[in-house]
């Protein structure tokens, strides 16, 4: 088997990067798009973060896999400077994920309670708890334990599992930010290299 040349390897690996973006933002879109039409989420904040992700990511994916097919210089560069800037705001985001404490995320847990009345009928319905630090028997509480009032405190349950999941978050988050300076360097290297089918007078 002849090996490819070194145009021809950058851009079939920046094709393939490209396509794995484009797949991990369908699957995201998708996934929070079941999520609301089971009635697993219902809050429209988280839904509709998610899918704003992945159709940004979507986009970013296509004009990186149009540009790479086409060698399009313009649509290059512009796809690596956003997915530079993508990858600093992801990696800063993971290292903090892996980084924060637990002082740190019972603080951030509660804001994130106290900010969102939905999230908290999400959390109690699914855990079967009531309230963030204790139970408010003349409140009102969706979990199926609420009406012998042997629920216990939510906080409890989420920071059993905050840890494992900052872990996780923090880690596909690295993950994906060097797959991103690793698309930023493939697209340096692919833009400066000569397409052998173009007039070599062309300038590029």
């Amino acid at each position: 088997m002849m090996a490819c040349s070194g145009f021809t390897c950058s851009k079939h690996s920046l094709c393939a990067l490209n396509i794995l973006y484009v797949l991990v933002s369908l699957l995201m879109i998708g996934i929070a798009a079941w999520g609301k039409w089971f009635g697993l989420v219902s809050s429209f904040q988280v839904v509709g973060g998610v899918i704003g992700v992945g159709v940004f990511l979507f986009f970013v994916a296509l004009v990186g896999l149009i540009g790479a097919v086409k060698h399009h210089q313009v649509l290059l560069f512009f796809y690596m400077i956003i997915l530079f800037m993508v990858f600093i705001v992801q990696f800063s985001v993971s290292s903090a994920c892996l980084a924060i404490n637990k002082d740190q995320q019972e603080q951030l847990l509660e804001v994130g309670w106290n900010n969102s009345h939905t999230t908290q009928r999400d959390v109690e319905k699914s855990l079967n708890c009531c309230g963030f630090y204790q139970l408010d028997i003349n409140g009102t509480c969706d979990a199926a334990c609420f009406p012998n009032h042997s629920c216990s405190p939510c906080a409890e349950h989420i920071q059993a599992h905050a840890g494992e999941v900052l872990r996780f978050v923090g880690g596909i988050g690295l993950f994906f930010s060097f797959t991103e300076i690793l698309g930023v360097w493939l697209t340096y290297q692919y833009r400066n290299q000569k397409d052998p089918r173009a007039n070599p007078s062309a300038f590029l």
